[in-house]
């Protein structure tokens, strides 16, 4: 490792967004004062009659949930998007706004309400995957559909309401902030160089080995260099592919695999249920040629150095830039010994 990056205050360039994060390696040996969270180690039933995403019981818009045995998906009961939404726009001086329509939906990893995805076999998270790639797939063929996301806030530190083990897809008709400059930066590289840029920073971190957790035949999780959160990751497909309806059934295996790899890890480290944010960015459907996307997924863990001691994203971090203490390679090290 480069000696100077482990010792010395730095920024690091995040080449899929074009911002900076602040790393500060020196800051980790600082005592803590602050706010330590509730660990809950309270064991949870297979199945809970008063849970609204239980197989076999009533939500609270009356439905009831079909007696299902793998992954469930149905449409939000609380959508952050309409999809029936009056179409309008505001423009009134420096005041703008537009109306934004969509389709919101919920996606029950397994029946068992015990199960996070780090407790599932890699059979059971491949159904998972086929679920994502079958929405995808479905949602994105809606004229007023331009992005769909899928994500999953796992633990009540992430603010997760419900501890069955789901996830969402959010589908809507314009690009999200994120997803905006991710299409920017990607579109960038590929015009000039004719190759996706996470093709060729999969190769370079392949080549390093400074940051790999896991890699198998077709995908690599690591720890990207400019990592923000204490122990994020992602899984990056090998080769250049737009979103996850191009995978091949073994491919979805293996992406089962990489998933089930890095959750286990993180189980580990704090010896608990490892709550994150966890999302897939993957190409709009926007009927345009997205050939510079290379679909990725990002994990974005809050506990810094325990299970109760949480990173805070305040203060320098809402109005400078996101700040980090332990470096990306000394967090991939900790994971990949796990």
């Amino acid at each position: 490792m480069n000696s100077d990056l482990q010792d010395y205050s730095h920024k690091r360039y995040n080449i899929l967004t074009g911002e900076w994060v602040l790393v500060s390696p020196h800051r980790a040996k600082r005592p803590w004062q602050g706010q330590n969270e509730v660990l809950n180690k309270e064991e949870r039933p297979s199945h809970d009659a008063n849970c609204y995403l239980c197989a076999g019981n009533t939500r609270i818009n009356g439905e009831v949930n079909p007696n299902y045995k793998g992954a469930f998906v149905f449409t939000n009961d609380f959508a952050a998007l309409q999809n029936d939404s009056k179409s309008f726009s505001l423009s009134d001086g420096l005041l703008q706004a537009e109306s934004e329509t969509g389709i919101c939906k919920v996606i029950c990893f397994s029946p068992d309400h015990s199960k996070s995805l780090a407790e599932m076999s890699i059979d059971a998270i491949g159904k998972v995957v086929d679920t994502w790639k079958h929405e995808y797939e479905l949602l994105g063929k809606q004229e007023n559909i331009n992005y769909i996301q899928i994500f999953e806030n796992k633990g009540a530190v992430m603010g997760c309401s419900n501890p069955h083990p789901h996830g969402q897809i959010w589908s809507q008709s314009s690009l999200p902030n994120e997803v905006f400059k991710k299409d920017v930066k990607q579109l960038e590289y590929f015009q000039t160089n004719n190759r996706t840029i996470l093709e060729d920073y999969v190769k370079q971190e392949l080549d390093l080995k400074e940051r790999i957790i896991f890699e198998n035949d077709a995908f690599v999780v690591l720890v990207p260099f400019w990592a923000v959160w204490p122990f994020e990751a992602m899984i990056l497909p090998k080769k250049a592919q737009q979103n996850i309806s191009c995978l091949s059934k073994e491919e979805e295996n293996q992406f089962a695999e990489a998933i089930s790899v890095l959750t286990k890890a993180y189980d580990k480290l704090f010896d608990c249920s490892f709550p994150y944010s966890s999302g897939i960015h993957q190409a709009p459907t926007n009927n345009k040629d997205n050939t510079h996307w290379h679909w990725h997924m990002s994990f974005y863990p809050p506990l810094l150095r325990s299970a109760t001691v949480k990173k805070f994203m305040v203060g320098y971090e809402m109005f400078g830039s996101p700040q980090r203490d332990i470096t990306a390679e000394i967090a991939a090290q900790k994971l990949r010994e796990l």
